[in-house]
């Protein structure tokens, strides 16, 4: 986890110099999703350094199109800048995101999001900690171990997508007893779930692998559980174009209800 953690501050610092920038640019993707250059340059830093450290192991990572076709089930796997609507509305709610999938489930990751100063991570033993900042690229500070919540069902606490809130993911939290509602952005939910601070964070809509890998890797880290949301099975990686079915991400003592 070490060269994961360092590579993950060291592409946050290359975000932030951009969303500092009072000017910087945004194009459009081929699917119509925004990128920019703190996209481009995270995902140089990270690829290059992860092909270094880890030579022969597969990755794959949004920004590069050719590393999609790729058909692997243990590789690692790379969000430079998950939530560029966020960084782009200047919300703060965007992450770096670095993972490591064997045989299809998400065992290590890192999930740090620059502007919060926030920094998720499992340990060698799979345990998944918050570290305290300011954060030293190559001494970790203090580490937090994070556990999920004991839900309590009569009353449970959600978090949404901020971008991406539906009428479909309205439909199942209102089959909840729900005693509060907050919304994030990015992988955070996963890390809010992770912490305690959420009991539920239901997706109905389209991700890719390499949006939740890294804070999937988190919340297993810390008790949780990510299922998909037709038949509650495992949400497992390496899948054709590394797309994701609906899924719910949850602390286990939730008791899930069918759609």
């Amino acid at each position: 986890m070490t060269v994961f953690r360092r590579l993950a501050l060291e592409a946050g610092d290359k975000i932030m110099e951009v969303y500092n920038d009072p000017d910087f640019a945004v194009r459009s993707k081929s699917d119509a999703s925004p990128v920019t250059e703190a996209d481009e340059a995270a995902d140089a830093l990270i690829s290059e350094g992860l092909a270094e450290a880890f030579p022969g192991v597969a990755i794959v990572t949004e920004e590069q199109a050719a590393s999609h076709k790729q058909d692997v089930s243990t590789f690692l796997i790379v969000d430079p800048l998950d939530g560029t609507k966020e960084f782009v509305q200047r919300r703060g709610d965007f992450t770096v995101n670095i993972a490591y999938v064997e045989d299809g489930a998400p065992i290590r990751g890192v999930v740090y999001a620059p502007a919060k100063q926030r920094l998720f991570y499992t340990l060698a033993d799979g345990r998944a900690v918050e570290e305290e900042g300011p954060f030293d690229k190559e001494t970790p500070g203090t580490q937090k171990p994070i556990s999920v919540s004991v839900p309590d069902n009569r009353g449970l606490m959600v978090v949404a997508s901020k971008s991406h809130r539906d009428q479909a993911t309205d439909d199942y939290i209102s089959k909840f007893a729900v005693r509060d509602m907050t919304s994030a952005g990015s992988s955070l939910k996963f890390c809010l779930v992770a912490t305690g601070e959420a009991d539920l964070y239901p997706r109905l809509g389209p991700t890719c692998e390499w949006d939740t890998a890294a804070g999937d890797a988190v919340l297993r880290g810390a008790g949780g559980e990510v299922v998909r949301f037709d038949d509650h099975a495992p949400l497992v990686y390496g899948k054709k174009g590394f797309l994701n079915p609906f899924f719910i991400a949850y602390a286990p003592g939730v008791l899930l209800v069918k759609a």
